[in-house]
């Protein structure tokens, strides 16, 4: 998400839009790329570059689908398999179901880079590309079949005024050593959380907060050898959230839900010392969330980042190519590809992403995907007191893993979540709820 958790800018009801974004008007069908995606995020990147590349002989046909509803997936699917002159040439997956399209069920619809004629290995280490990136877009054979163009791993980002109330400090350094930052356990943070609540506050909002964290710091995914494995990290998270309301130490939101926006700008029950999440949560949801525009407006300025105690990541929109394309249009393709995913000049979606440059001086500065192009850029906010964001982005990168996912992990994680509110609310116990678990997954899924 991000970023099918981003803002939804179309509706379910009217799930298919076609737009178009040319530089050169009157061509032949044959002369146009069908691009599907489920935000204008991609397609206002291809128009950029279309603009600045008045050359570029292809017009660009983009249909964009909202994942609301599920609506995205079943459509990508059936135009892919229909094929024709319509069917997808470029099309974009979310980290929440990308497997099912980079080595899953629709694998076999997937162009490799290098079949495009990239040299992706060598892109990929000149670019610094996260590991944990391509892992999650490669084939079943080790084979990229597709790239970001954003890193989403993930920090903590804490409330500044909270953290000095607690710590005596709102510096990274002395925040990162009390919750454990870095230390790959959760030891520290809890004794954080005990001395949170001491001085009045909620450790974190909920307990979907730490889910990305353990999700993606386990050893195993959902599935091992065809059969349904809870990895004892995730697990934890039943015993994590028990802690978390019986001991008060969170206000029990649950993510994107009123209760958990009003924990952004501190009004809620308990104010929160942080949330765990990637560059765009600060940039689409807090900030949007945080009661003001400018520092002393809610607490906009009142944040700052440091390390996870755990490495993980959170979302991310990934860029295919449809081998069935004509072959007369893949080096256009590759062309548009990568611009967006490996490009590292200042020319480059990349470096504008990354400096929010790519409407004009003073937009959104984000995590890029190459650690390269952070490393030239700055990630400076005035909404985290000024602080670098890539100083303790960039690293994060290098600790969150794409080895332990499936592509079933969308559907498996939300029925995990529901059983792990269940228990932690009282409702049931736990074995009770891992029971439910596994007979959710079984009757929804087949998997057992």
């Amino acid at each position: 998400m991000k970023k099918a958790l981003r803002v939804v800018l179309f509706s379910a009801a009217a799930a298919m839009v076609a737009l178009t974004g040319c530089s050169k008007g009157g061509k032949a069908a044959s002369d146009t790329i069908n691009l599907w995606a489920f935000t204008d995020e991609v397609p206002g990147m291809v128009n950029k570059y279309i603009e600045s590349h008045p050359d570029f002989k292809y017009k660009v046909n983009t249909t964009i689908i909202a994942t609301t509803d599920g609506a995205y997936q079943p459509a990508l699917d059936q135009a892919l398999q229909a094929g024709g002159k319509d069917a997808p040439d470029m099309y974009v997956a979310e980290a929440a179901f990308v497997l099912k399209y980079s080595k899953g069920d629709m694998e076999s619809f997937a162009m490799p880079y290098k079949d495009l004629g990239i040299d992706v290995n060598k892109a990929c280490k000149d670019a610094d590309i996260a590991k944990f990136t391509m892992d999650i877009g490669s084939n079943s054979k080790g084979d990229i079949n597709a790239l970001a163009y954003q890193s989403t791993g993930g920090c903590y980002i804490y409330r500044r005024s909270v953290a000095k109330a607690v710590f005596g400090s709102d510096d990274p350094k002395v925040v990162q050593e009390a919750i454990g930052g870095g230390s790959g356990n959760w030891d520290k943070y809890w004794d954080a959380a005990a001395k949170c609540a001491a001085k009045g506050y909620a450790i974190v909002s909920g307990d979907g907060d730490l889910w990305h964290a353990v999700e993606n710091s386990s050893d195993k995914g959902w599935i091992v050898n065809g059969k349904l494995y809870i990895d004892p990290k995730r697990e934890a998270l039943l015993d994590y959230s028990k802690t978390l309301t019986d001991n008060g130490w969170s206000n029990q939101t649950q993510d994107w839900q009123d209760a958990w926006f009003a924990d952004m700008k501190g009004v809620g029950d308990k104010e929160v010392l942080g949330f765990f999440g990637p560059a765009w949560l600060i940039n689409y949801t807090i900030a949007p969330n945080c009661g003001g525009s400018k520092p002393g407006e809610g607490t906009y300025g009142d944040w700052g980042v440091c390390n996870s105690p755990v490495g993980f990541f959170w979302g991310g929109s990934y860029i295919f190519a449809n081998k069935n394309m004509p072959k007369d249009k893949v080096a256009a393709v590759r062309e548009l590809i990568e611009w967006i995913t490996l490009d590292t000049s200042n020319d480059g979606l990349l470096y504008k992403w990354a400096n929010g440059t790519l409407n004009g001086e003073g937009g959104t500065k984000d995590t890029v995907s190459s650690g390269v192009v952070m490393a030239k850029s700055n990630g400076e906010l005035p909404f985290l007191a000024g602080q670098n964001m890539f100083d303790y982005f960039v690293p994060a990168n290098q600790y969150a893993r794409g080895d332990n996912m499936t592509q079933y992990d969308e559907s498996i994680n939300s029925y995990w979540r529901d059983q792990v509110r269940q228990y932690a609310a009282g409702n049931k116990s736990r074995d009770a709820a891992i029971k439910d678990f596994k007979q959710a997954v079984a009757d929804n899924l087949g998997i057992e």
